[in-house]
């Protein structure tokens, strides 16, 4: 019996461990990335050929320490080389060092190839040649701590290279990480029970290959036509051709009772034809059906029974687009899967773990792999079968039983205005009852899907932080209930202490936009990311009422925040816009929205700057200015900014560049904001238009804003420079 060593990626170790048993392994044991085993060499050949999860197969030779250049020069000579390698053959160094004095794994494998050759030339006066791709012999030294490990590499070549591959995508996925998927997933057992698998994203068509091999009891290693062992000393000719014979042996029988059950598709048809060609190379085209289409169209193949594999590596950002688009696209691919895929398994490789959370698959198993050097989440999910029993809820609380009764009573009540009026996104409710501090905001995609954004408000001190947890959880059951929105499409906004006393809020970094409708226009929502969504709710009859206002005019939105109102602005016919804030963020999203609805080029300018700053620097005079700051802002960039404090002096700010009756539409929704009549009636005229503007789905909350119009005492024109001056007759 001898020992060897299996290396694996990481978070393959039990896999490999059991892999390597059922090949006939005794001592079998678990470490980071990798398994000692024991056995003869039949045992090692069977590895290199068999298993489809280690990346080489290790014959140990020595251990010594390496303190110094002249130690590890010493340690390599003390071995005997003519045992493994011929005078005449080709050799390789794979060094690697960790925690050592000798830190530069290229000059290890420089001292390491000097010693070999050196004993050689001292026998007889040969000496090997050096051959990096495919050498008879590949010799591996590893330094820890200063000590080292010499093996030989019996595989050669990293083991997932099964030599069935024609062509690759830009991240192509590892042959032997995808045979890890689908033993996840438990796909030999599935396959003898009758089930099909379906890769959704199969670009290059690893995963379906492996799948077919799988399935057909072909060796992963079969058409591979290197092995380090084949120029090896101790290699067994007859062994290996015997387990070779058998092997094919095996394959010709696989392949011939395989059953063409493996369906793939890409929205990508270069990757279609990539996967073809590999799926031919590798002998299994036959059995696997290969289409373009598109996410959206996915539906189960004719035939698949239930208890069938959907698995996939849908991509990180690299092959599809930005990483910043990628969490809608996992988002919209577990609403495929929960719409058309009841009684199927998912396993489905995740870039990380906001990546599996952005598929909404309730329960199943995740595991952490590593795709190279990348860590990823696999994640298990069995789908529920449509006609499957909904699972039981407990009954509901009295106090839950009052809400669910309040949210009834007032959807009937605005059911029929909300249609009216088309207005798509609203607030359902807002702290109506003292048991249930939360706000829940309607949106409704224009696809007609619809949305729950539930803010939770900060419960009193004196309530147990269980009693508010299970409140809130109650909230959004009944929430989900009354509005008919699936748990999946509520998106729930707690508000907790931060560490070291930070602010409330917990929140996202998905990228994920919604395209909701009001007023007849499109505008881009984000109910994750972010402590406000992109659409203020209560703010809908002033944008309305800036329409109406903006028409003939050049309008200046300040603070303008992701452009909603001068979106509206240019609905109105407003002779251009202006739309400042100093985040560059909200400008982005700010001229989204004006793209989305149409408007764009030099009539739509996006400046990033201070209000106070920009209304300082310029001469520009303007029909319309909205004005709705902030509360309070202390940005790195801008001088402190307190909506009481200093609303008069940005009120004032504004006059030398208000136009010809010209107006000012001054909003904010500091609920104990008191304008300075006083410090402002010499300048303007103003109209408190705070009661007109409350929506009537947030007449609960009056207070919820203020609004007032301004209109200057005297127009700006220019000045007369004959004025007071006394002319002789």
């Amino acid at each position: 019996m001898s020992a060897f060593f299996a290396s694996c990626p990481k978070g393959l170790e039990y896999l490999l461990r059991d892999e390597l048993v059922v090949l006939g392994a005794t001592g079998a044991r678990e470490t980071l990335a990798g398994v000692h085993f024991e056995g003869d060499l039949g045992t090692a050949y069977r590895a290199c050929l068999w298993s489809r999860l280690a990346s080489r197969v290790l014959v140990p030779v020595t251990q010594f320490d390496a303190v110094d250049e002249q130690a590890l020069y010493d340690g390599i000579m003390a071995v005997d080389w003519s045992v493994h390698l011929a005078a005449h053959a080709s050799l390789a160094i794979d060094a690697h060092t960790t925690q050592s004095k000798l830190s530069h794994s290229q000059f290890i494998a420089q001292r390491v190839k000097d010693a070999v050759v050196d004993q050689f030339r001292q026998r007889d006066g040969r000496r090997p040649d050096v051959d990096t791709d495919e050498p008879d012999v590949r010799i591996h030294v590893r330094l820890r701590r200063d000590r080292a490990s010499v093996s030989i590499d019996l595989a050669g070549a990293p083991l997932h290279r099964r030599g069935w591959r024609e062509q690759q995508g830009e991240a192509p996925l590892k042959e032997n990480l995808a045979a890890a998927i689908l033993l996840r997933g438990r796909w030999p057992q599935r396959y003898a029970e009758g089930a099909s698998l379906l890769d959704p994203m199969c670009g290059s068509g690893t995963l379906l290959i492996e799948a077919a091999l799988m399935a057909a009891d072909v060796a992963p290693g079969l058409r591979r036509d290197y092995f380090g062992f084949l120029g090896w000393q101790q290699h067994d000719i007859a062994l290996w051709k015997q387990l070779l014979d058998e092997a094919k042996e095996r394959a010709e029988d696989g392949l011939r009772q395989l059953r063409p059950c493996l369906f793939g598709s890409d929205a990508d048809g270069l990757m279609i034809q990539t996967a073809k060609r590999n799926a031919q190379a590798a002998g299994v085209a036959g059995f696997i059906q290969l289409e373009r289409r598109e996410i959206d169209r996915l539906s189960p193949p004719e035939g698949c029974a239930d208890g069938s594999l959907l698995v996939t590596n849908p991509p990180y950002g690299e092959r599809l687009g930005a990483s910043q688009q990628m969490p809608l696209l996992y988002r919209r691919l577990g609403e495929v899967l929960r719409e058309h895929f009841g009684g199927w398994t998912v396993a489905i490789l995740a870039g990380d773990s906001e990546l599996a959370d952005a598929l909404r698959l309730a329960g199943g198993k995740r595991y952490t792999l590593y795709n190279g050097a990348l860590e990823t989440v696999l994640l298990l999910a069995e789908l529920r079968p449509r006609d499957a029993a909904p699972r039981e809820l407990k009954p509901l609380s009295d106090n839950a039983q009052m809400l669910k009764n309040r949210l009834e009573k007032t959807h009937r009540h605005l059911r029929k205005r909300l249609q009216r009026e088309s207005i798509h996104c609203w607030r359902a409710y807002d702290q109506d009852l003292p048991q249930y501090a939360a706000a829940i905001d309607v949106y409704t995609e224009r696809g007609g899907r619809r949305w729950l954004h539930v803010q939770e408000y900060r419960a009193p001190a004196e309530i147990p932080a269980e009693t508010a947890l299970l409140r809130l959880r109650e909230v959004v059951r009944v929430a989900g209930e009354v509005l008919e929105v699936p748990r999946d499409r509520i998106v729930l906004k707690t508000r907790q202490r931060g560490k070291g006393g930070g602010k409330y809020g917990q929140f996202d970094q998905r990228g994920e936009f919604l395209e909701v409708e009001e007023g007849g226009l499109g505008f881009l929502v984000n109910l994750t990311d972010y402590l406000d969504t992109g659409l203020f709710l209560d703010h809908r009859l002033v944008r309305q009422r800036i329409r109406e206002l903006a028409g003939g005019r050049r309008c200046l939105n300040l603070f303008a925040y992701t452009g909603t109102a001068s979106v509206y602005a240019a609905a109105g016919g407003a002779r251009s816009t202006t739309s400042v804030d100093l985040s560059a963020t909200y400008l982005e999203w700010a001229s989204r929205n004006l793209a989305l609805n149409g408007h764009t080029g030099e009539s739509h300018r996006l400046v990033q700057a201070d209000a106070l700053k920009f209304l300082a620097s310029g001469t520009e005079t303007f029909g319309l200015i909205y004005v709705d700051p902030p509360t309070f802002s202390n940005s790195k960039r801008a001088a402190d900014f307190d909506v009481q404090r200093d609303h008069v002096a940005l009120l004032k700010a504004c006059l030398p560049r208000l136009g010809k009756d010209a107006v000012i539409v001054f909003s904010n929704n500091f609920r104990r904001f008191q304008l300075d009549r006083a410090a402002l009636d010499d300048d303007f005229e103003i109209e408190d238009w705070s009661g007109p503007s409350i929506p009537f789905d947030f007449s609960r909350r009056e207070d919820i804003h203020g609004c007032w119009l301004l209109r200057p005492r005297k127009l700006n024109e220019p000045l007369d420079p004959w004025a007071g001056v006394r002319l002789k007759k």
